[in-house]
């Protein structure tokens, strides 16, 4: 089964293509552009690349969600529109289990806690045991503060290994505890071959949807939502 995947949810930008688990080719831009100017151009030359036709494709995927709102909503909408025109299954991955999907393979034991920085002194986490490189979700995916991240983390026995855009973050916070560590940078970041993995695991299950059921995942109230409901609110109570 070929499957394209593609991750934006935060400043990096990446795509891939595997074939039955196995990477065909992977593209990264982490240049400080924004995702609309370079994930189609990327997704074209990678296809090019592998000599892959997009009819040839069986599955979609994408990195639905949490992260950073407009970085999702992009993700999701280039994944729409690919899939659309060969009515071609998609799947929606949660970006934090796709993260801790790299470990899969991996012969450590450890608990992963994926991390990413939702700003407001806040983080998107989850957490996922890792034994003997088989990778299994320990908590939901939620948005926290770092204090309760903390508190989690503190009841946790063994190793704990931070990755994501969070995990500076988190370390730094965390300094007290001995036994959280920060993943190596190849293994750290949110990753397209992560989504293409974690897809592959939903496929099994069989959760995939049609293009027009793909949606985006926030946890979180978008920031111009809220800021609408509270002037709403402070126009009502004038």
């Amino acid at each position: 089964m070929k499957i394209l995947a593609v991750e934006t949810t935060a400043t990096a930008a990446s795509c891939c293509l595997t074939d039955d688990g196995r990477v065909l080719g992977r593209f990264a831009v982490n240049a400080g552009l924004t995702h609309s100017r370079t994930l189609l151009p990327m997704i074209e030359q990678l296809l090019g690349g592998c000599g892959v036709q997009p009819s040839e494709i069986d599955l979609y995927a994408v990195a639905a969600g949490p992260g950073s709102f407009t970085g999702v909503r992009i993700g999701v909408a280039a994944v729409k529109g690919l899939a659309l025109p060969g009515n071609t299954p998609c799947v929606g991955v949660s970006t934090l289990a796709a993260m801790a999907r790299l470990w899969d393979g991996v012969p450590m034991t450890a608990t992963v806690c994926a991390a990413m920085d939702a700003r407001c002194q806040q983080v998107y986490t989850a957490l996922f045991a890792v034994k003997n490189g088989v990778v299994s979700r320990l908590t939901p995916d939620e948005a926290i503060s770092l204090d309760e991240l903390k508190d989690k983390l503190v009841a946790v026995d063994g190793p704990v290994v931070l990755m994501g855009d969070g995990a500076a973050v988190c370390a730094k916070a965390f300094t007290d505890l001995p036994n959280v560590t920060v993943a190596p940078a190849h293994l750290r970041m949110q990753d397209a071959v992560g989504v293409a993995a974690e897809a592959a695991v939903c496929a099994e299950r069989g959760e995939t949807v049609a293009a027009a059921e793909l949606l985006p995942v926030y946890l979180r109230v978008p920031q111009a939502e809220r800021e609408l409901k509270a002037r709403l609110a402070a126009e009502q109570n004038s």
